[in-house]
């Protein structure tokens, strides 16, 4: 027989698919159970030497070894949107008769890893990572094949088979950068974030289709600088010394938006009136602050909600899909109206 599916990652799931039976008989027939019968046991043994699939009796074992308790690994609880996110996750792991434990890296990758050899020590039954900066897929995927599950959030690993739950964030900026083109302002700049985490690519991808959809040909400023108010702060001085003229900023979150807000404000200009300005992630004190932020708001319960269900779809050893991604949409206020 000639073998297929070599350059991928050959499921239970695909056996159970070849050979025409159920998930559960093709566990029965790896178990050597004798609840099967000899017509589907060489069904499945057939599919099996067909698709190439092999059997990882360690990591079966560390599964049925399991402990309660889910690894909940946060790249930033200093970022109130993490925070409030974790909250969330927190209560659709307890709802599933599981304790989270809850742990930030400090977007370190090093932390990351000795945080995780840590957490395999206690033999966690699942983990749930926002990935820092730079995760290497075979890292993440060697975990998998160790018999540990692994749900990313907010963030994906490039080509991991672990399954991610984003938000829209291309659809996101695309909506808040169209909305300040559509007032006529075609003097704009995206600021924040770095180009290490495929949350930053998605929302300039989002801003730079925007720019096209409205046939702005001109140089854009683009500033990095940390998700945070100081980064804000300080990419915002740094546009004014490259584009003064700017009319209108989509920065990467509501945190670097307050940073350059108070940056507008040292300077004289009138945040939402001499430019516009618009947000990310749609937080509590952005309802409340003056102006009144503009932001794309991002649900959190929602996000929580669909991580809880794929981590129950992992457990079962069902296959959820491998990226989901939740909607978002645009809140407008006085900061850009």
């Amino acid at each position: 027989m000639t073998h297929t599916k070599k350059s991928e990652k050959v499921t239970i799931w695909d056996v159970a698919a070849a050979a025409g039976v159920s998930k559960s008989t093709v566990s029965l027939v790896l178990t050597q159970s004798d609840k099967v019968s000899d017509k589907s046991k060489q069904r499945v043994l057939g599919a099996i030497e067909q698709l190439g699939y092999i059997y990882n009796r360690e990591a079966a074992a560390l599964r049925s070894k399991r402990s309660n308790l889910v690894a909940l690994v946060i790249n930033d609880l200093t970022d109130p949107y993490t925070a409030q996110l974790a909250v969330e996750l927190e209560s659709h792991i307890y709802a599933l008769g599981l304790v989270p434990m809850l742990v930030s890296t400090n977007e370190s990758l090093e932390r990351q890893q000795q945080i995780v050899n840590r957490f395999k020590e206690y033999n966690v039954c699942a983990f749930i990572m926002c990935p820092a900066p730079n995760t290497d897929r075979k890292w993440q995927e060697q975990l998998i094949d160790t018999g540990f599950p692994v749900v990313n959030i907010m963030r994906e690993v490039d080509y991991c088979s672990a399954p991610c739950i984003l938000p829209d964030n291309k659809k996101g900026a695309h909506l808040a950068t169209c909305h300040l083109l559509e007032q006529g302002l075609r003097e704009l700049a995206f600021i924040g974030s770095t180009a290490t985490t495929s949350e930053h690519r998605e929302r300039l991808a989002g801003f730079n289709s925007a720019l096209r959809a409205h046939n702005i040909t001109h140089p854009v400023p683009v500033i990095a600088a940390p998700a945070n108010r100081q980064g804000g702060y300080d990419a915002f001085e740094q546009l004014m010394q490259n584009a003064p003229d700017t009319k209108a900023v989509v920065c990467f979150s509501d945190v670097v938006a307050y940073g350059a807000i108070y940056a507008m404000r040292q300077r004289g200009i009138a945040p939402g009136k001499d430019i516009k300005i618009v947000g990310f992630g749609d937080l509590e004190d952005s309802r409340l602050m003056q102006p009144l932020l503009s932001s794309v708001r991002i649900d959190s319960h929602e996000i929580a909600k669909r991580t809880g269900q794929a981590l129950s779809e992992l457990l079962e050893q069902s296959q959820p899909a491998v990226r989901t991604l939740v909607d978002v949409s645009l809140q407008l206020r006085e900061s850009s109206l």
